[in-house]
């Protein structure tokens, strides 16, 4: 899907034609002779709005080119420049329609075809993109990418056969290539056609017959088939081409594995990590390529941990070699053991940023705050300009409750980010206000996250942290419900945005609505929410159902929820309302 919109967003960067004479019009409308002196003003604007596009200044371009479709709807260029816009405010549809207009008024630009057929293939219009590009492939018969994507729509609109003839096609053009004979595979193997599946890479082999990757490649995929006889026979070519290529020894631990002797797979890569022609790089690739194999496997992960130490012996000084070592461990769950690779990292190389990050992120997934409070004091000096120091410093200060430590560290963090970074202050401004919140001050608070919506509008966390605080502090409810309904149109099924969207509800007296949004929230929940089953009880409560209420404030309480609020109204069976500091 991205490779899709980066060939759109290409296309659509090609230079735009000047404006014909006339133009063609839509669907049978007739041909339209535009007056000079109206072509001159179009002309005009049209040029000022590539000027300021050029120049950076997308909005005002975009209010021009809008004005130049007012003076002629029909302005193919115009049309084509409207459609690069639509795709960069992810409004593909509109792009489309464009797009649609600008062929119909001009129905021999190449540009404007090539663009609405691959418009058609992101939008997963199959047929149509088919159809264009079918179209596009009679007319430019001499342009081989038009028959990989005319294949490729063709493969997505379920037409195998004629996907499998363009890329002959492509082939008989453009000569044999690995990625058109794999393509080729994949969709002979869709047709449950192994046969001549397997006769497109063994073709590639015998075109190729002093590299052992294809030989390699076909046993690879036998042996995914559970065919491990035919791919012992493919992997003993591959070794008589080339006894020494680091891709067979993994194959053949692959196929030891697969034929139940362990030892021999782990004696297999052994001798690749003991190679001395094999560079440090390669062999981590060897062995990463290796574990991925073993990952379901305790047994297997153990063996991985012994191969690593065998690499780490070899080359004790390799920084890169022991990230991956702590990576690894840390997906073991051996926390300590991986902070001590990655503290030797950095240790060994002070100015390694990546060791410090992977350092700093175990480090806060061990909760260990005052570690990574050091840290990141560390960094500070190290890396001066970098902010993420001074925002996970902030949390770990946060979490610690050493509040005006971490306003500090997030003021101090504003202080080197540009203006021209929004998003980043925004979330700063966002930690800052929830920090004020924390420290009883609301006002502060609410005014850190009107900061932090200034620099970006949308940031979602912060939407939610401010209509909820603001529904606790019962102030400006309709801002809050605004703010909150924000969060539940870009995500849906937040269980933590659906429970602030009911309790704003709640808190207006709209007990019905509350309730409607609380049931979706609780259906989202995956975490048994004490929070939110204490809000539905209350909920429950007020649309007069105080058995149920009753229930879920039970149920909370079971669930973690330990406030004096929660038992007194479950002793009395009543509703009191909590004081801001409990929630």
């Amino acid at each position: 899907m991205i490779q899709r919109f980066f060939l759109i967003l290409s296309v659509l960067c090609l230079a735009t034609e000047a404006f014909p004479a006339g133009t063609l019009a839509e669907q049978g409308m007739q041909l339209k002779t535009i007056q000079p002196s109206v072509q001159r003003k179009l002309d005009y604007f049209f040029y000022e709005g590539i000027n300021l596009k050029n120049a950076g200044k997308f909005d005002a371009a975009y209010e021009v080119f809008k004005h130049c479709l007012e003076i002629d709807s029909t302005s193919s260029a115009t049309l084509f420049e409207l459609s690069s816009f639509y795709l960069q405010m992810n409004a593909p549809e509109k792009a489309a329609s464009c797009l649609k207009k600008a062929v119909a008024f001009h129905p021999e630009n190449y540009t404007y075809k090539l663009a609405l057929a691959s418009i058609f293939l992101n939008l997963g219009m199959y047929g149509e993109a088919a159809d264009a590009y079918e179209e596009l492939v009679g007319t430019y018969p001499g342009k081989v990418e038009l028959n990989y994507y005319l294949a490729e729509a063709l493969t997505q609109n379920g037409e195998i056969d004629e996907a499998i003839k363009q890329f002959n096609l492509l082939e008989d053009m453009a000569g044999m290539s690995e990625p058109l004979s794999m393509q080729k595979f994949k969709l002979y193997m869709s047709l449950e056609q192994p046969e001549q599946a397997f006769g497109e890479l063994k073709k590639l082999a015998n075109k190729y017959p002093g590299d052992a990757r294809y030989p390699i490649l076909i046993g690879d995929l036998y042996l995914e088939r559970q065919d491990a006889d035919r791919a012992l026979q493919y992997y003993r070519k591959a070794y008589a081409i080339d006894s020494e290529n680091p891709y067979y020894t993994v194959s053949m631990a692959n196929y030891y594995e697969a034929i139940g002797q362990p030892d021999s797979a782990e004696a297999q890569i052994r001798s690749a990590l003991v190679n001395e022609k094999l560079d440090v790089e390669l062999k981590v690739g060897i062995l990463s390529r290796y574990i991925q194999q073993q990952q379901q496997s305790r047994e297997g992960m153990k063996s991985a941990n012994t191969l690593f130490m065998t690499l780490l012996e070899q080359h004790p000084e390799d920084v890169e070699l022991k990230l991956i070592y702590g990576t690894l461990l840390a997906f073991q769950g051996t926390m300590e053991e991986a902070r001590f690779q990655f503290q030797l990292a950095t240790e060994m190389e002070p100015d390694n940023g990546k060791a410090w990050q992977q350092l700093l992120n175990l480090t806060l997934q061990m909760e260990d705050m005052e570690d990574a409070i050091r840290i990141c004091n560390k960094c500070h000096e190290l890396f001066p300009e970098a902010p993420e120091y001074y925002y996970y410093r902030g949390i770990a200060c946060f979490q610690l409750q050493r509040y005006q430590e971490a306003l500090d560290s997030y003021y101090g963090g504003l202080k080197i980010i540009p203006e021209s970074n929004r998003q980043i202050r925004s979330d700063f401004y966002g930690q800052i206000g929830d920090i004020f919140y924390r420290m009883k001050e609301s006002e502060q608070a609410f005014a850190a996250y009107d900061e932090a919506l200034k620099y970006n509008e949308r940031n979602i966390p912060i939407l939610n942290n401010y209509s909820y605080y603001l529904s606790l502090e019962k102030k400006e409810l309709d801002k809050a419900e605004r703010m909150s309904a924000q969060c539940i149109k870009t995500e849906p099924d937040n269980a933590t945005y659906l429970d602030t969207y009911a309790w704003v509800f709640f808190v207006k007296g709209n007990y019905m609505l509350a309730k409607i949004y609380i049931e979706t929230a609780l259906r989202n929940d995956r975490t048994n929410s004490s929070e939110l089953l204490d809000h539905y009880g209350d909920i429950l409560y007020m649309t007069g159902e105080q058995e149920r209420g009753l229930e879920q404030w039970i149920k909370a309480r079971e669930a973690g929820k330990d406030t004096e609020t929660l038992k007194r109204k479950i002793t009395e069976k009543t509703y009191f309302e909590a004081p801001k500091d409990e929630e």
